[in-house]
């Protein structure tokens, strides 16, 4: 991986595939995170969204398949946002940010990121509520559009919204999220190429390292895994990277 010196590429390695086991253990793709990764490393701005869409792709993909198995995805709760997410999604991979606006904007989600690992965004579990189909299709793209300008899947904002407003229980939120999460990917990826950008090679060589730790926790988080060690030392690097991306 040239963009890594030789001593950082174990310690990179390490930490991405702890960081796709995490992620993937919750339902989601792990883009805030490889974002977060990928800053303290110093990647350039031109390598970290591609890549992180890839990897979205994947390790999204993996956690869905092993949440679906165990009966937690509601087709009637994802079709609303995805209507919607998937066409903002398709714009927003289109839009190129300045580079000192995108790591700031970035920046900020990444915060809302580390605070969802902390638990302030762990809302518990409601009575069911029927949803509001108007407000899910706003939610859907207003995420979208910003998962395709910053190279993230959405879920990491989704979920924590499904649980607050009662539409859905934690595992149904990760189920949901997964799916969620590898559409608006699949489009933000879509609306990159056809802006005429290309994905770098460095981007490909990543994707064995985080299917590794996608299917360790695709495989626990859809049982019963839970690890707040983990998620308090994954919040803390976030932090420390959103914190390096507003105040270079």
């Amino acid at each position: 991986m040239s963009l890594l010196t030789s001593e950082n590429i174990l310690l990179f390695s390490f930490a991405l595939i702890i960081i796709a086991f995490l992620y993937s253990s919750v339902g989601h793709g792990g883009a805030s995170g490889y974002l977060a990764l990928m800053s303290i490393f110093a990647f350039p701005v031109s390598v970290m969204k591609p890549s992180a869409l890839l990897l979205n792709l994947f390790v999204s993909s993996i956690s869905f398949l092993f949440y679906y198995k165990n009966n937690y995805f509601k087709p009637k709760l994802f079709y609303p946002f995805a209507i919607a997410s998937i066409p903002a999604a398709f714009i927003g991979g289109f839009i190129t940010l300045d580079n000192a606006i995108y790591k700031i904007v970035l920046g900020i989600v990444l915060v809302f990121a580390a605070l969802r690992l902390f638990g302030v965004f762990n809302f518990k579990e409601k009575e069911e509520v029927k949803i509001n189909l108007p407000f899910a299709l706003a939610i859907g793209f207003a995420i979208g559009l910003l998962s395709g300008m910053l190279g993230i899947g959405g879920g990491i904002i989704l979920s924590p919204i499904l649980l607050f407003l009662g539409w859905a229980s934690v595992k149904e939120s990760a189920a949901i999220s997964s799916l969620f999460i590898f559409v608006n990917s699949f489009a933000g990826m879509l609306g990159f190429f056809l802006g005429g950008k290309t994905i770098p090679m460095e981007s490909f060589y990543l994707v064995p390292i985080a299917i590794v730790g996608g299917m360790l926790g695709g495989f626990y988080g859809s049982g019963s895994f839970s690890n707040r060690t983990l998620k308090m030392v994954l919040g803390t690097v976030i932090l420390m990277a959103s914190v390096k991306l507003i105040f270079p």
